[in-house]
């Protein structure tokens, strides 16, 4: 079955529309949608059939992608990491932004994800759509960025065109405009420092 095209105003998300997606994933639909980065894909946290979907797509084996999670607010954050004082307090300052904070997982992570990784990813992206998808929906959502397999292009930005190479893949593409080019800021907590992995969009030096 093809995809479904939904054009969502990525300021002002049509309550209407966030529904309709959520309500795919809800029954373990994937999803891609805009972020304030690149454009992403993903499916509920609790599903893991969809889980292993997300990674057959992107070629991998669900056990061994480093996929991480976007969340609304950093209140879902406890449920999922363990986080420090310190750590916390960067959080705060640097979040909704174009980061993603890798933290030691709680136990929970391992029974989602059916994965011995001691780490997990987490977002907060500043972007409405992905927010509010994973506000109605109730839970994170697992997110993975969309590559574009030109050499020169890392990641595509063009919503029709990510929907002509996904359509037959995935179930919703969300059109919310043109997106970034440059993914988040990948910053590594999880041994009681700050070491970034993955430079990006995002400058956490003005947070630290």
């Amino acid at each position: 079955m093809s995809a479904t095209l939904i054009k969502i105003h990525p300021d002002n998300p049509a309550q209407k529309r966030v529904l309709e997606v959520v309500d795919c994933l809800r029954n373990g639909g994937v999803v891609i949608y805009p972020t304030d980065t690149v454009y992403g894909m993903g499916c509920d946290i609790t599903n893991a059939r969809a889980i292993d979907r997300v990674a057959r797509i992107k070629g991998l084996q669900a056990d061994k992608a480093n996929f991480a999670f976007i969340c609304y607010d950093l209140s879902h954050i406890s449920e999922f990491a363990k986080v420090d004082n310190a750590t916390f307090k960067v959080m705060k300052k640097a979040l909704p932004g174009p980061f993603t904070f890798i933290l030691n997982a709680s136990s929970n992570v391992p029974k989602l994800l059916n994965t011995r990784k001691k780490t997990v990813g987490i977002r907060v992206p500043n972007h409405n759509i992905p927010r509010q998808i994973v506000k109605e929906l109730g839970n994170p959502i697992v997110t993975t960025s969309i590559r574009d397999d030109d050499e020169v292009v890392e990641y595509s930005t063009d919503p029709e065109l990510i929907f002509e190479k996904y359509r037959d893949l995935v179930d919703i593409v969300i059109d919310g405009g043109y997106g970034n080019n440059v993914a988040s800021t990948v910053v590594n907590f999880s041994n009681g420092q700050f070491e970034v992995e993955r430079e990006g969009l995002g400058d956490i030096t003005q947070f630290v």
